[in-house]
C-alpha cells in the first residue's frame, strides 16, 4: 500500500501491487471504484471520472487520443470497464465549432454518439464536455459534502481563497451553471485564465480535480477533499452552534412510533404510485429534525443537482412537537401532504415551459419528523435507502456551510452568474439554496427524462412487498423465488427460521440483498404474527401481499387421530389463517392502497376421504374463510386461494414415515433403501395417475397460481380458489 501523510479523515486505499497489473482502462475503473467506495468522497451515482488514453484506431491503425468517461447513470463505486463511454477526442473537441450557445446546448448531446470510439453502446453523460475540454489526462468530478458545503456557502468564494492560502492550492471558482456544454466551455476558460490552477469549485454544485497520472489524480482528489474537511472542522470549532441549536428532544420510543406511522405514511405518499420505504434515526438526522433551523433549511431544499433529483425540490417536515402525542401525527401528515402537493403543483406551473415533461408524482420522497427521524421513499429498497443517504449528504452540506459562515454577514452571492442572478438565490445561515427555476430545469430536464426512459421497464410485482408465510420450504419457497424474479420485495416468515434464512439467501442471488428479509413466526400466536408484520414494515415500509402456505396434516402410526391432533389441525389450518389476515388487515387499512391475500386450501376441501377427516374439514373451512375474508376486507383488499391436489415434492407434510405409510396403503412397491426423494417420487407419480393430465403437482405450479392471484393481473378476482390438481375429477364442484 502507498500512503500520503496529512490525511486526517480519508484513507489512501490505492494498492500499487493491484494497480501494477492493470492496463490503462482498468486503472481508470480501479481509481473510480476507490473514489466511489467512500460516501464522504461522493454519493451513490454522483460525480464522474475520466481518462484520455492513446488507443489504436481499428479503421486506420493509427493511435488516437480517446476519452474514457463514466457513462450516463453509472455509479463510481460499482462501475466496470464496460460502464465507460469512449469518444474520439478530436471529434469531441470539434464540437466547439458546432456549439450555438447556451440556449441550444441540449442539442449537443445528440452529437456525442457521432464521436463514439468503437462499437460502444454506453451513452455519454451530459458531463462529457466538462472532462473533454479540460487539458488534463485524468479528471475527477465529485460531490463530497465538504466540497459542496464550500460551493453552497454565501461566503464560499472568500473561504475558497482562504483555503488556497492555508493549504497551498490554486482552486478557481465558477458561479452556478447547469451541467452541460456551456459549463464545459466555462471550465476550459477559467483554467486557462488561472495559472497553476489545480482544481475548480463549481458554485452550488461540486468539485473538479485532476492530474497527469491515474495515481496522482486519485491522490490530489482525496487530499483536497480531506483538507476541505479539516478546514470546515476548524471553523465548526470556532463558536458555531449546529443548525442554531436544539429546540426539541429525541423520543425514546421513536422506533415504535416509526413502525406505527410508516404504513399510514407509505400509503399516503403512494396514492399515485407505490413506494418502498426506509427509516433513519441516525444522530445527524435527529440533530437536524430537532433543531431550531430545521423548518427553514428543510424548505430551502438542497443545492447539488445529484441531491434533489432524488430528494425532489425539498423534503416534507411534519410540524409536530416531539413532546406531543403520536396520535396527532396522522392528521399532521395529511395536512402536510396537502400543503406539499399544492406547493409542488405551483412550482411546476410556474417554471414549466411548452415542451417540459408532464408533471411527476407530487408526493415527497423524504419526510422528516421531529423527535423521530427521517422516512425516505424510492421505487425499490436500494433507491429509498439512497434517497435517505442523499438527504443526509444535504444535511452535511448545510452544516458545513453554516460552520463556514459562523459570525459572517456576506451580502454577495458568489453562486450568481449568467445562469441565475443573485436575487434568485435564497440564503439562510450562510447556506445558499439553488433557485427553484434552476432546480426545475434539472428535475424536468429533457435529458433527465431521456435517462429515466432508458431504464429497464418495471416488473409485474415491482414496488410491492410480499410477506410469505411458510416460505422456508415447499410451495412457499417457490413463491418466494418466483416473486423475487417478478420484482417483489420479499419477507420470508417461517417457524423454521433456518429454512427461512436459507431461502432468503437464494432470493438474494436473484434480486439482490436489499430486496429480501426473513423472520420467525408461529401463526397460532398473534404476538409473533404482529412481530413478523412489524419486521416487514421496518424493512420495507409496509405490506402489499400476504401469502400463507403453512399447514398441518396430522398422522399417527396406527392412523388414529387424537382429540389434541384434531384441535391442533383446525388451529393451524383455519384459526391461524384468520389471525394472519386479521392482523394484516390492520396494516392494509392504515395504508389505504390496494392489497391482496392468498391462502392455501386443498382439493381435499371438496373430496371426502377415509382417514384424513381433520385435514379435509380444516381445508373446507379455510376455503369458506377465503370467501368470508373477501367480503369483509373489500374493496381495497382482494382475498383468494388455491386448491392443490397432493403436493409431495419439497413438502414438510411428507416426512419419510408418512410417505412409506402411504405407499403401503396403496400397495405400491418400494425399496427400503431408497432415498426420501425417491420415495416421494413414487408416491407423486401414483397420485398423478389419478388426474386427467397424469402430471405430478409441482410446488412451482402452485406458486404460479398464487402469484397470479396476488398480482395486478387478477385485479378483478376476489373470493375465489384456483384448483391446481392436474384435473382431479373427484374435486369437480357439484
Amino acid at each position: 500500500m502507498t500512503g500520503r501523510s496529512g490525511l486526517r479523515f480519508l484513507e489512501d486505499r490505492w494498492d500499487d501491487a493491484v494497480a501494477a497489473k492493470l492496463d490503462a482502462p482498468e486503472l481508470l475503473r480501479y481509481r473510480s471504484n476507490l473514489l466511489g467506495s467512500d460516501l464522504r468522497i461522493t454519493n451513490f451515482g454522483g460525480g464522474n471520472t475520466s481518462s484520455k488514453l492513446g488507443q489504436v484506431d481499428p479503421l486506420d491503425g493509427k493511435t488516437k487520443e480517446i476519452l474514457w468517461v463514466k457513462g450516463s447513470g453509472g455509479d463510481l463505486g460499482s462501475i466496470k470497464r464496460a460502464g465507460f463511454a469512449t469518444l474520439y477526442m478530436e471529434k469531441l473537441l470539434a464540437l466547439e465549432k458546432a456549439y450555438r450557445g447556451v440556449d441550444l446546448e441540449d442539442e449537443m448531446v445528440e452529437m456525442y454518439p457521432l464521436c463514439t470510439f468503437g462499437n460502444n453502446p454506453i451513452a455519454a453523460s451530459i458531463d462529457t464536455p466538462l472532462h473533454g475540454f479540460l487539458p488534463f489526462a485524468h479528471v475527477d468530478h465529485l460531490h463530497p459534502d465538504w466540497g459542496i458545503a464550500l460551493a453552497a456557502s454565501a461566503n464560499g468564494k472568500i473561504k475558497m481563497e482562504e483555503f488556497n492560502k492555508e493549504f497551498g492550492h490554486k482552486l478557481a471558482w465558477l458561479p452556478w451553471q447547469r451541467p452541460g456544454f456551456e459549463l464545459g466551455m466555462m471550465l476550459k476558460k477559467i483554467v486557462a485564465e488561472t495559472p497553476g490552477c489545480d482544481g475548480v469549485v463549481l458554485g452550488g454544485h461540486g468539485l473538479f480535480t485532476w492530474s497527469d497520472t491515474q495515481r496522482e489524480s486519485y491522490l490530489n482528489t482525496i487530499t483536497i477533499i480531506d483538507q476541505l474537511g479539516q478546514f470546515i472542522e476548524r471553523h465548526a470549532k470556532d463558536g458555531y452552534t449546529v443548525f442554531g441549536g436544539g429546540q426539541g428532544k429525541t423520543r425514546e420510543d421513536r422506533a415504535e412510533i416509526a413502525v406505527s406511522i410508516m404504513p399510514y405514511l407509505r400509503g399516503a405518499v403512494s396514492r399515485k404510485q407505490r413506494w418502498i420505504g426506509s427509516f433513519s434515526d441516525s444522530p445527524q438526522v435527529l440533530e437536524f429534525v430537532n433543531s431550531a433551523q430545521a423548518e427553514r433549511l428543510a424548505h430551502l431544499g438542497t443545492s447539488c443537482p445529484d441531491h434533489f433529483i432524488r430528494t425532489k425540490i425539498r423534503p416534507m417536515l411534519i410540524k409536530w412537537s416531539s413532546a406531543g402525542d403520536p396520535l396527532e401525527l396522522k392528521e399532521l401528515i395529511e395536512s402536510g401532504l396537502e400543503t406539499y402537493r399544492a406547493e409542488y403543483a405551483e412550482y411546476y406551473k410556474k417554471h414549466a415551459v411548452k415542451d417540459s415533461p408532464a408533471v411527476r408524482d407530487a408526493s415527497p420522497t423524504v419526510v422528516l419528523v421531529p423527535g423521530v427521524g427521517m422516512f425516505s421513499f424510492g421505487k425499490n429498497k436500494t433507491e429509498s435507502r439512497i434517497t435517505g443517504e442523499f438527504y443526509i449528504n444535504a444535511l452535511g452540506v448545510m452544516q458545513g456551510a453554516g460552520a463556514l459562515g459562523a459570525g459572517v454577514d456576506c451580502k454577495e452571492i458568489p453562486q450568481a452568474g449568467p445562469a441565475a442572478a443573485a436575487d434568485q438565490f435564497t440564503v439562510h445561515a450562510n447556506y445558499v439554496a439553488l433557485p427553484p427555476s434552476e432546480a426545475f430545469r434539472i428535475e424536468y430536464w429533457k435529458l433527465e427524462e431521456a435517462k429515466i426512459r432508458r431504464q429497464p421497464a418495471e416488473k409485474e410485482l415491482s414496488r410491492r412487498v410480499a410477506l410469505i408465510v411458510g416460505g422456508g420450504s415447499g410451495i412457499g419457497r417457490e413463491v418466494a423465488l418466483m416473486a423475487a424474479e417478478r420484482g417483489a420485495h420479499v419477507v420470508i416468515a417461517d417457524r423454521d427460521v433456518k429454512g427461512a434464512e436459507a431461502v432468503a439467501a437464494e432470493v438474494k442471488a436473484i434480486s439482490g440483498k436489499e430486496s429480501v428479509s426473513w423472520t420467525g413466526i408461529d401463526i397460532r400466536d398473534r404476538k409473533t404474527i404482529k412481530a413478523a408484520l412489524e419486521a416487514t414494515i421496518r424493512e420495507f415500509g409496509g405490506i402489499d401481499i400476504l401469502i400463507n402456505t403453512a399447514a398441518l396434516f396430522p398422522s399417527s402410526p396406527d392412523g388414529v387421530i387424537s382429540d389434541a391432533q384434531w384441535a391442533l389441525t383446525l388451529e393451524v389450518n383455519v384459526t391461524a389463517n384468520y389471525l394472519l389476515a386479521d392482523e394484516a388487515a390492520k396494516i392494509f387499512a392504515e395504508q389505504g392502497i390496494d392489497a391482496s391475500v392468498v391462502l392455501t386450501s386443498s382439493a381435499n376441501a371438496v373430496v371426502a376421504k377415509r382417514g384424513s377427516e381433520a385435514y379435509d374439514v380444516s381445508k373446507a373451512a379455510l376455503s369458506h374463510l377465503v370467501r368470508e375474508l373477501a367480503v369483509t376486507l373489500s374493496p381495497k383488499v382482494r382475498v383468494n386461494g388455491i386448491s392443490p391436489a397432493t403436493v409431495v415434492k419439497g413438502s414438510t407434510m411428507f416426512p419419510r414415515d408418512r410417505v412409506i405409510a402411504s405407499l403401503k396403503k396403496y400397495k405400491l412397491p418400494f425399496e427400503e433403501t431408497a432415498t426420501d426423494d425417491e420415495l416421494r417420487n413414487v408416491l407423486a407419480q401414483f397420485y398423478a395417475t389419478r388426474t386427467l393430465t397424469h402430471q405430478p403437482i409441482d410446488p412451482k405450479d402452485c406458486a404460479q397460481a398464487i402469484l397470479f392471484l396476488a398480482g395486478p393481473l387478477a385485479r378483478c378476482t376476489t373470493g375465489h380458489l384456483i384448483p391446481v390438481d392436474g384435473g382431479l375429477t373427484e374435486a369437480y364442484l357439484r
